[in-house]
């Protein structure tokens, strides 16, 4: 999951983002709410943590502007205002959830991995294709029955794959899902990835087919009978 935290708290943007790094998740963080639209409004997400109370813009102008554009971004608000009629205004405004301080940060990882359930038509956190089967929630592949052994990004690029069985995608998609905004991603990147990822992937009963000029498909070799 590409997660885009926009808290000005440095503690609790710091908190946020090393656990959920921990967990496998790519995550950029912005402090000023200005530069966090800018981001969330040209960046690949599947979420935004969204604070209110923000230098620039604030949380509710950024929900607003993001809406009124068509971006329909999952919205994760954390705030500190716990009334009735805040949580209306916000759910009314365009957020998909909302979490008052100060939280739990299992209850962040619980309730961001529902809303991409809900995003994705997930019906719970196992994704399944052939003889691979991957625990969203506990960042564990196995490929029949045994643990695989993947690396932080090989492990993001599997997840996407396997949500997107059957559909290609590009490498410019990847490079935009698996590379922070501060760090260095590039087609090469994304290739020496895939290939990686096809070596560990040898006994499994899929195979990553590569779609010369656009990118990558992840197939179920039962279907062809192989």
């Amino acid at each position: 999951m590409k997660v885009l935290v926009i808290e000005d708290c440095d503690d609790v943007a710091f908190a946020i983002k090393e656990r959920l790094k921990s967990r496998g998740n790519m995550v950029d963080h912005c402090a000023n709410g200005n530069d966090g639209y800018e981001l969330a409004r040209v960046g690949d997400y599947d979420c935004v943590l969204l604070d209110i109370n923000l230098p620039g813009a604030d949380g509710f102008s950024i929900m607003s502007k993001l809406r009124a554009e068509n971006i329909d971004t999952p919205i994760l608000v954390l705030t500190a205002r716990g009334e009735l009629h805040d949580k209306i205004d916000m759910l009314d405004m365009g957020a998909d959830d909302y979490m008052v301080k100060p939280f739990s940060l299992d209850e962040v990882e619980a309730r961001l991995r529902a809303i991409f359930r809900r995003q994705t038509g997930q019906v719970n956190s196992i994704l399944q294709v052939g003889n691979l089967q991957m625990d969203q929630s506990g960042r564990m592949v196995l490929l029949d029955g045994d643990l695989l052994d993947l690396g932080r990004r090989e492990m993001q690029l599997l997840e996407y794959l396997m949500q997107n069985k059957g559909r290609t995608l590009n490498k410019e998609s990847l490079v935009s899902k698996l590379f922070g905004f501060d760090e260095a991603g590039s087609l090469n990147a994304v290739e020496l990835l895939v290939s990686r990822l096809r070596k560990k992937l040898t006994n499994a009963q899929v195979q990553i087919v590569t779609q010369r000029g656009v990118g990558y498909q992840l197939i179920e070799l039962v279907e062809y009978g192989a």
